[in-house]
Order: structure tokens, then C-alpha cells, then sequence
């Protein structure tokens, strides 16, 4: 699958103002009032902007943030992390590697499984129940869940 930015114009007619001025402005929604943050559904998260794969369900967890946290990408290079230090320290953002959307930041009071917290904005990402995985183009990451007992 190709994970490509479409144009500005086409971002602006297809996603929401939330989610244009999180993927693009680096904006940031609101605690406990956004779609993913106490999803629990077997799945996958996507970019919003070009669908590049992010996230697995099975990495998620409820860090009392009131948005969605991970504690790790499904691969280190579907992701790019840079220093960000627009609010009075610095902190590291984290962006899609293919459409450099701005998805949210990451740090370092995660869990004890990689110690570390993706603390991600539902407006930049799209998810896609494992039950849809194949018909939405995704098959090849099913293999990556349990397999139902």
C-alpha cells in the first residue's frame, strides 16, 4: 500500500477542522472529549491523512491522560520523533514518517514494557477494527494480534 500526503486542498475538503489543524498545525484536542481515548476494540490506528499503519490496539493503555496512549508503534520507522519546544520545555513530538502529520509526544513514564508513553491525538488517526483489517487493505498486519481464544 502507498501512504502518500494529498494536497492541501484535498486535506481541507477531507478531514474535519480538528483534524486539519491537529495534522497540520500541530494542534492538540481536548482531554476525554475526543473518539479514541477510551476505545477498547481489537484494532489497528491509522494516519487520518494517509493512512499509514501507527499503532496496535494491543499496545494501548489507559494512562489517565484522557487521550489515547500507546506504548509503542508497531515499527519504530512508521513514526518520526522530533524536539519540540514551543510550550516553555521541550518535549518530544511525534509525527507520521510518510505525511508528516502531527500525531502527538511521546515520554518517558510509560510502562514497564518499553517505559514509554505515545500519547497520541485521536484527531490524527483513524482506527480499523481487526474484523476489517483485510477488507480495508491492513491483512498483513493481522497476524500481529492473538489469535481468539
Amino acid at each position: 500500500m502507498s501512504y502518500k500526503k494529498p494536497s492541501d486542498d484535498e486535506l481541507r475538503k477531507s478531514l474535519t477542522p480538528l483534524q486539519y489543524d491537529v495534522t497540520q498545525n500541530e494542534g492538540t484536542e481536548r482531554p476525554f472529549q475526543n473518539d479514541y481515548w477510551d476505545e477498547k476494540r481489537e484494532g489497528l490506528y491509522v494516519d487520518i491523512v494517509s493512512g499509514e499503519p501507527l499503532f496496535l490496539s494491543s499496545d494501548k493503555y489507559d494512562s489517565g491522560t484522557g487521550w489515547p496512549s500507546f506504548s509503542k508503534p508497531i515499527k519504530e520507522e512508521f513514526v518520526v520523533e522530533k524536539t519540540d519546544t514551543k510550550l516553555f520545555s521541550t518535549r518530544t513530538e511525534v509525527r507520521s514518517s510518510q505525511s508528516d502529520s502531527h500525531l502527538g509526544h511521546v515520554f518517558k513514564d510509560g510502562p514497564p514494557s518499553t517505559g514509554m508513553r505515545y500519547c497520541m491525538n485521536s484527531a490524527s488517526m483513524r482506527f480499523v477494527p481487526r474484523s476489517e483489517l483485510e477488507d480495508q487493505g491492513y491483512g498483513e498486519f493481522a497476524s500481529l494480534f492473538a489469535e481468539p481464544q
